[in-house]
């Protein structure tokens, strides 16, 4: 009788311990296919968080190096306090970095302040502070500027933090005009609207500009932009050109910028770009930091979410082939007297060792089935467990090392105010980033057919391993028995 045929009739006649395989393999199949769903979707989505995380490079002044110029002054010189001078970034120079490969594009950033003139500011209050809702010195204006190429290159728009909720963003196209971006609630204090014009003068003279109001946001941030005495409302913030804040900082800053960043096609190559961009300008002058913390950051999470998904696919291998092992080793036990009679009829050992191999592989396949259908539902669910512990434990890491309150150490002479405030938003806007990476479980054919290649590959070796029983049978002692 052809061993196909009668490994079909054993697992309709045993329905019961048909089931039971049924169940046991499909159990293993299971966890073994969520396995391998969840170590590709961490590989895809570590692919996907070099587009939509990204990393950065900026070039500003070298305060490093500017310091010990200024310590040096001190010590050759006490007749008078020498100052720490910073030079402005020239975007020629930036524009050689612009050039490198993987940088995709850059947004030069320059920043100042100006008066009202013709309509008020929002005033904070703080009961924390009895300075809450004082104005401004005139030295320091009551409305900040950030000048920049492209608002939605800024880090505050494409982290959300600022939202546009009427007319539009300022673009490239707006280098050399008068366009400005105002929030919202400065737009309701002085009843403003996209189309119309407001005023603004210099700090440091009686110079009046007009501005355009091209487009209003919406600030999430409830942090004042400035630190201590004068503190400024966050809707005080207005955004325009980088060369109309050049042109309010002074005619020597024209073609300049406080800072540069650069955004990295492809964050896996952002120390590249580095060692590139250093060849190419004055390190003693300027600075050139990496910012893909928050790359690393999902790329550390998924490398994690994909060992532990390897190591849910070995063990589960190796449990379920020795659990299938000691299954047909027990099957061998209770049909010591068919095997015996078949041996007895010259039926070969090799044919019976096949006829359980394609018992177990009529159930595996019934397996693949459901493990198919349940498989991406288990691994959605497990992968999505897996990236939310993972990223706990990378925000909880980088806040300790941020220090108490969130804040990072900084050496002596070190900007404070709004550049703390940046450096806090800044991490949490990274912690927001790694949250959003989420483990898309898709069913492919190519991971069926892994997953068809592991069963097989499993109840191959249970019945290996289960055949010495079988060829140490001899008929004539089975039969007495």
């Amino acid at each position: 009788m052809n061993f196909f045929k009668r490994a079909w009739l054993s697992l309709i006649a045993k329905k019961g311990r048909s089931v039971l395989m049924l169940i046991v393999t499909s159990a293993i199949m299971l966890f073994v296919f969520a396995g391998l769903l969840i170590n590709t979707a961490a590989n895809n989505a570590t692919e996907q968080a070099k587009e939509s995380v990204g990393a950065t490079l900026t070039l500003s002044a070298n305060r490093e190096a500017a310091f010990k110029k200024m310590q040096q002054s001190q010590s050759s010189s006490s007749s008078s306090r020498p100052k720490l001078t910073t030079s402005p970034v020239k975007l020629s120079d930036a524009k050689k970095i612009a050039k490198l490969a993987n940088v995709s594009s850059y947004n030069a950033t320059t920043s100042t302040s100006v008066n009202t003139d013709g309509f008020d500011t929002v005033s904070t209050t703080s009961s924390s502070s009895p300075m809450g809702g004082m104005k401004s010195s005139s030295s320091t204006g009551d409305i900040t500027i950030n000048g920049v190429t492209n608002t939605a290159q800024s880090s505050s728009f494409s982290d959300k933090t600022n939202k546009l909720t009427a007319g539009r963003q300022l673009t490239s196209a707006d280098s050399g005009t008068n366009n400005v971006m105002i929030e919202s609630e400065l737009a309701k204090a002085d009843s403003l609207k996209v189309g119309d014009t407001i005023k603004v003068k210099s700090t440091s003279g009686s110079k009046t500009y007009q501005l355009k109001i091209v487009g209003i946001y919406k600030a999430s941030s409830s942090a004042t932009t400035q630190m201590g005495p004068g503190a400024s409302d966050p809707a005080n913030t207005i955004y325009t050109s980088n060369t109309f804040a050049n042109t309010v900082k002074g005619s020597k800053y024209a073609n300049t910028a406080d800072s540069v960043t650069f955004t990295i096609s492809n964050p896996s190559a952002v120390n590249q770009v580095k060692k590139a961009g250093k060849s190419v300008i004055n390190t003693s002058k300027y600075s050139l930091s990496a910012d893909d913390s928050s790359y690393q950051t999902v790329k550390a999470s998924m490398k994690n979410v994909k060992s532990f998904a390897n190591k849910i696919v070995w063990l589960v291998s190796i449990a379920g082939t020795i659990i299938l092992a000691l299954i047909v080793m027990l099957q061998i036990r209770e049909r010591r007297h068919e095997i015996g009679v078949l041996l007895s009829m010259g039926e070969s050992r090799f044919k019976i060792i096949s006829q359980l191999f394609v018992e177990l592989a009529m159930v595996m396949v019934v397996s693949l089935v459901i493990a198919g259908i349940g498989g991406q539902f288990i691994g959605n669910k497990l992968g999505q467990q897996l990236v939310s512990q993972q990223t706990t434990t990378a925000t909880s890491s980088g806040t300790s090392q941020a220090g108490p309150g969130g804040t990072t150490g900084r050496p002596s002479g070190a900007p404070t105010g709004n550049m703390q405030g940046g450096m806090r938003q800044n991490m949490s806007n990274q912690s927001s980033k790694a949250k959003q990476a989420k483990l898309k479980v898709t069913l492919s054919p190519v991971q069926l057919v892994k997953l068809g290649a592991m069963g097989f590959v499993i109840i191959l070796l249970s019945v290996v391993i289960a055949a010495g029983g079988i060829l140490r049978l001899r008929p004539k002692q089975i039969l007495l028995e």
